[in-house]
């Protein structure tokens, strides 16, 4: 396919930092824009669906299956891809954001894959943003290795996990490129530059360019996807099917048309993956404004509760289905230096992971290179020499609308303790944002922008339902934000609190998936960029 010229041009609206000319050239930029030229305004529109969606289901419009699918779901012929080079066996994949420490950790750690997560584990700074892209070129290069200040060496090893990539959601801009006036879907720039500069290094490697695509709602927005991929394809010669991408079955309804986002991805479909907590976060953006879908701390929301037994069954058996691999949630599980409280924490991702496993999942995720080998054990004594289960086709569940539905089994209001977690979690993960880190270890857990989403919602929906009262949140914000400025001395103390009263005690919520009022936030925060 020839290349038009491009009648505007991606423009750099950021300071050039060390290195970024070997990601930011010219050619680049050109191809991001011609794939900002052929697909921004749908994807705008787009999200103009999201909202409406959005405001129907919060007036009453039932959520179900569509009918105007149901022949896609009856259809029982057709199956996506085959398996592509490295990602035959997936039973443990490691994830976390692409700095060049977590790379050379990530690809060493004996899973089989790294997630590098351009999205919730990495805060948008436009050094983390071009910096990542870098790394992913010198890992492929094998040129990442470094020596720390302290001494201590990071060095690949000869078996390396297969990469693939998270770019951010359909909903974010990049603040930094501009094209026509407008900023350029930060969906776009992460996705066209890696593949722009990889894709072809990956191929000749023995791979391929490989992805996770975060928070899609709907088909339209996977066989948006598809779209950028049969046309990326095209202007770089590379041949149609190369791609392969895992979708994150994280919101409400994208949990109703798991078939048919894999029908719309199908030639470039490698599977769907569960993402809990993110999924949570769904349900009370979507129905928070019900009795009936209010729900209690997130600790006690686990993968046992009915709702959530249906949507991770539901998504094995379609997976199956149609030759697709099933991948479990994430083990977020940080080890310290108290014995038993690794064993204790080590227990209890065994024990979700066995779950996993048993279900008919395919691999599962760990945050840490310390859970690789607990959750290894787990897959290995059930999948044994072979690389997936994809022949336990699950057709022994049947999952209603009503089961994904089924909240009020376990509603109920907080604990105080449930509350000030939720707070202090929020607060702390809120600093590390603003610093530039997307992902923090909080109290024994790797905890990334869903943490914060999570938390924050649930303080807005129980304030809502006057389960909690504002007086009790003030007094627990008071004292955490004291907390935290003792923790955190640099920290803008006042400003986070701003942040976490605007998006967890203002009685309104944005119709996005986003974290766009700390993201926004931190872009225009130059002296925090410094």
């Amino acid at each position: 396919m020839s290349i038009t010229a491009l009648t505007h041009h991606v423009r750099v609206l950021a300071a050039p930092g060390h290195r970024h000319d070997e990601i930011l050239t010219p050619a680049a930029l050109d191809f991001v824009g011609h794939l900002v030229a052929a697909f921004g305004r749908r994807r705008q529109d787009l999200m103009k669906e999201r909202r409406r969606q959005a405001l129907r289901l919060a007036s009453g419009s039932p959520l179900e299956f569509p009918m105007v699918t149901a022949a896609v779901r009856d259809d029982p012929d057709w199956r996506v891809a085959s398996p592509a080079p490295g990602l035959t066996d997936r039973r443990v994949e490691i994830t976390g954001p692409p700095d060049r420490r977590m790379a050379v950790n990530a690809l060493n750690s004996g899973a089989k894959v790294w997630m590098a997560d351009f999205e919730d584990a990495t805060a948008p700074l436009w050094e983390n943003i071009v910096g990542g892209q870098l790394n992913l070129l010198d890992a492929i290069e094998r040129r990442i290795d470094f020596t720390t200040p302290e001494g201590k060496e990071y060095r690949l090893g000869e078996q390396l996990a297969t990469i693939m990539v998270r770019p951010r959601g359909w909903h974010l801009d990049e603040e930094h490129l501009e094209y026509d006036g407008r900023p350029v879907p930060a969906a776009l720039v992460d996705f066209g530059l890696y593949f722009f500069h990889c894709a072809q290094r990956q191929i000749d490697a023995g791979y391929g360019p490989y992805f996770y695509l975060p928070k899609l709602e709907n088909r339209y927005e996977a066989r948006l996807w598809n779209d950028v991929f049969v046309l990326a394809q095209d202007l770089l010669g590379i041949p149609q099917g190369t791609i392969r991408a895992t979708v994150l079955i994280e919101t409400i309804t994208a949990a109703f048309e798991m078939e048919e986002i894999l029908h719309e991805l199908r030639e470039h479909s490698a599977g769907l993956n569960a993402g809990r907590w993110d999924y949570l976060f769904s349900l009370i953006k979507t129905f928070g404004h019900r009795t009936d879908f209010l729900l209690p701390d997130r600790a006690k929301v686990t993968m046992t509760a009915p709702f959530m037994r249906a949507y991770t069954e539901l998504l094995v058996r379609t997976c199956h289905r149609r030759g697709a691999h099933a991948i479990g949630g994430m083990a977020a599980q940080v080890p310290g230096k108290d014995p038993a409280a690794n064993e204790a924490a080590f227990a209890k991702v065994r024990l979700d992971k066995e779950r996993e496993a048993e279900d008919g999942f395919d691999g599962s995720w760990v945050a840490h290179p310390a859970l690789v080998p607990v959750c290894h054990e787990v897959f290995d004594g059930v999948l044994g020499e072979r690389p997936h289960q994809l022949d336990r086709t699950r057709d022994d569940v049947e999952v209603t609308p009503i089961d994904l539905l089924s909240v009020r089994r376990i509603s109920g209001p907080p604990a105080p303790d449930g509350v000030r977690t939720n707070i202090s979690v929020a607060l702390r993960y809120y600093a590390a944002w603003l610093r530039g880190q997307g992902a923090v270890a909080l109290d024994g857990l790797m905890e990334d922008a869903a943490t914060a989403e999570i938390a924050r919602v649930q303080i807005w929906q129980w304030l809502r339902h006057r389960v909690i009262d504002r007086e009790t949140v003030t007094e627990l914000l008071d004292d955490e934000a004291a907390a935290l400025g003792a923790e955190y001395p640099w920290a803008p103390v006042e400003d986070i609190r701003a942040l976490f009263e605007r998006t967890a005690m203002t009685g309104e919520l944005p119709l996005f998936f986003t974290p766009d009022a700390y993201t926004r936030h931190l872009v225009h925060r130059p002296e925090v960029q410094a």
